[in-house]
């Protein structure tokens, strides 16, 4: 049995921690056994490593969400990343084709696919795992996940299954998509399941899926043709085709935190970052991400996060509406995680002629930013802690706090921390998004190895 992990979306219901480039599973706002704060995708990753799955797994991403990837739960693991954000259907396709052609994985080997935030249980992966012996047993085309309901939900979509049982597992009648109270009250009569998102299949039905649709089943071919891929949704493209689905119920802890009263309900602590919650803010939590202190006083059943994306202060009933609020928003993420560290954007500027950002930038002691250069920017560095290694075309150097170094456009780059380097940096250019960043080497042997070898010529 494999594995594949969908991580993607934006997660703009828990604005404005959550961006473009930094989704909810990458918050760390959960408490660990050892009372320290992981993210959703290192809680889960840690349960899958608990039942013995982690080796087995995958996660389909796109290429922005790589680096947050690796640098919560290191390089060991399997990413298979999508050029372009497509949809579900063509993200899973890709990984599918990649464990077909590249891995060279039996078309027989059972699929399972579940969202990378589940909230839950170890004992949920434990009936992950059961999928593989119901597919085998059903010969069906697609087996889900059911989580037996506790109440009426208006926020999730309904499985409804046939009323005969057939052992773990009863066939699927229809689907209905997040109904209103007294539909969802209905349904409960007619022992429909929650959709947890979870679903399995052998390898080789979306293999012959790919083919009757005439994609290429290599996955370097629909890297290559990836755009042309009908943007769309597994569900649409693929559950509603597929004429043999099967569910089985779970009835144990099962919690989707995709909203801010939701999330909250799971955090340990009641307040994260600097500042003070007074007593009388009674189930008020607060999230802060700024270096300025945050105080909330006399305010009941809310959520205060602060991030350099922006503040919210909103009651946790109508936490869930914030993505409304926001829609139409569009902003650059002022606070990312990289494969190297971080960085923060101090101040964005745009003028008729040129761009100007202003970042903090952390790079992790021992980690590196890798050899590139920019075509339409210039960037000045002041060191302002640390020590490193900084090479720009060829040249090596030592940097440490209060250098201050100039790099221009098309000039060659790198820097590598010996200690925690925290560096203000300046861009100006015309285009300063990551479309300008040209990646020559990323191992830093490498890129030492070319320096040396020219130095010697």
């Amino acid at each position: 049995m494999r594995i594949i992990l969908l991580s993607g979306g934006s997660g703009k219901r828990l604005w404005p921690l959550s961006n473009d480039a930094r989704s909810k599973q990458f918050l760390k706002v959960l408490s660990n056994d050892e009372n320290q704060l992981e993210s959703m995708v290192q809680r889960v990753y840690k349960q899958l490593k608990n039942v013995q799955l982690h080796d087995r797994t995958s996660i389909a991403t796109s290429k922005t969400q790589v680096e947050m990837i690796h640098n919560q739960i290191g390089n060991q693991i399997n990413v298979i990343a999508e050029p372009s954000r497509r949809d579900t259907f063509p993200a899973i396709a890709l990984a599918a084709s990649y464990l077909y052609s590249e891995q060279k994985i039996s078309e027989d080997e059972v699929i399972a696919v579940l969202p990378v935030d589940p909230y839950v249980e170890d004992v949920f992966f434990e009936k992950v795992k059961e999928l593989e012996g119901i597919i085998s047993e059903s010969n069906a085309d697609l087996a889900l996940i059911g989580i037996e309901p506790t109440y009426p939900s208006e926020k999730y979509g309904y499985i409804v299954p046939e009323q005969d049982i057939k052992k773990d597992y009863r066939c699927v009648s229809r689907f209905t998509e997040k109904p209103n109270e007294s539909v969802a009250k209905e349904l409960l009569e007619q022992n429909a399941l929650w959709n947890s998102g979870v679903f399995a299949f052998r390898l080789g039905y979306i293999i012959s899926l790919l083919k009757d649709k005439g994609y290429s089943s290599n996955y370097g071919e629909l890297m290559a043709t990836y755009e042309k891929l009908e943007k769309i949704s597994f569900d649409y493209a693929v559950v509603e085709n597929a004429s043999n689905i099967i569910v089985t119920p779970y009835n144990g802890f099962w919690k989707d935190l995709g909203t801010w009263n939701t999330l909250t309900e799971e955090m340990a602590i009641a307040k994260i970052g600097e500042g003070r919650v007074s007593e009388s803010s009674e189930n008020t939590h607060m999230i802060n991400e700024l270096g300025i202190p945050v105080s909330v006083l006399g305010i009941r059943d809310a959520v205060v996060a602060a991030s350099p994306d922006g503040i919210l202060v909103a009651s946790k009933e109508e936490s869930p509406k914030i993505k409304e609020l926001m829609a139409g928003h569009n902003a650059i993420p002022m606070y990312e995680e990289r494969y190297w560290g971080s960085y923060k954007v101090l101040d964005y500027s745009n003028f008729s002629n040129h761009q100007v950002i202003t970042r903090h930038v952390k790079i992790d002691t021992g980690k590196h930013l890798s050899y590139h250069y920019h075509k339409y920017r210039k960037e000045n560095w002041t060191v302002i802690q640390g020590e490193g290694i900084l090479i720009i075309d060829e040249n090596i150097q030592v940097i440490r706090q209060g250098d201050v170094i100039q790099i221009n456009e098309t000039q060659k780059h790198a820097v590598k921390a010996i200690k925690e380097l925290q560096i203000i940096e300046v861009q100006q250019g015309l285009n300063l998004n990551e479309e300008d960043v040209n990646r020559l080497e990323k191992d830093w042997e490498s890129i030492e190895d070319m320096c040396f070898s020219k130095a010697e010529n």
